[in-house]
């Protein structure tokens, strides 16, 4: 099994700030990134049949490039997130006993203003070195577990 690998608005503050987030709490060392913006992240996109151009959403590739590869959008990405964390960010699965359009409906809302609230970047952020092998469009990790 490959690493879930997280698929972000490399340009959003928001999800500059989730990535750091998710980052610092990551102690398994089981995610890798890439941005949205990244070919790396467009070639998994348009083999799932979503649209490169679209960043309204986080994305959470699982089974990356099995047969059995799947891409997880909006409420269901996080919930997928707080799972992979462990600890008290499980309790996201409890999310779950909300119907998907409610959840994705509360997750359009705060994408559909992400840059007004949280800023907006003119380019992506540069990965810490000690970070930088878990970002897969910046190098060239080992991304099996």
């Amino acid at each position: 099994m490959s690493n879930p690998i997280v698929l972000y608005d490399g340009v959003c503050g928001l999800c500059n700030r989730l990535t750091q987030f998710l980052l610092k709490r990551d102690h398994h060392d089981r995610l890798r990134f890439a941005s949205l913006q990244s070919e790396f992240a467009a070639v998994i996109l348009k083999r799932q049949g979503k649209d490169a151009s679209d960043l309204d959403t986080v994305y959470v590739v699982q089974d990356y490039g099995e047969a059995n590869e799947r891409l997880l959008a909006r409420s269901d990405a996080i919930i997928c997130l707080g799972r992979e964390l462990g600890g008290i960010w499980s309790a996201a699965v409890l999310a779950k006993a909300l119907p998907r359009f409610l959840r994705d409906w509360l997750y359009n809302l705060v994408a559909r203003n992400r840059y007004r609230v949280f800023g907006k970047y003119d380019s992506c952020m540069i990965p810490e070195p000690k970070h930088r092998r878990k970002f897969l469009d910046v190098a060239t990790p080992t991304i099996a577990s």
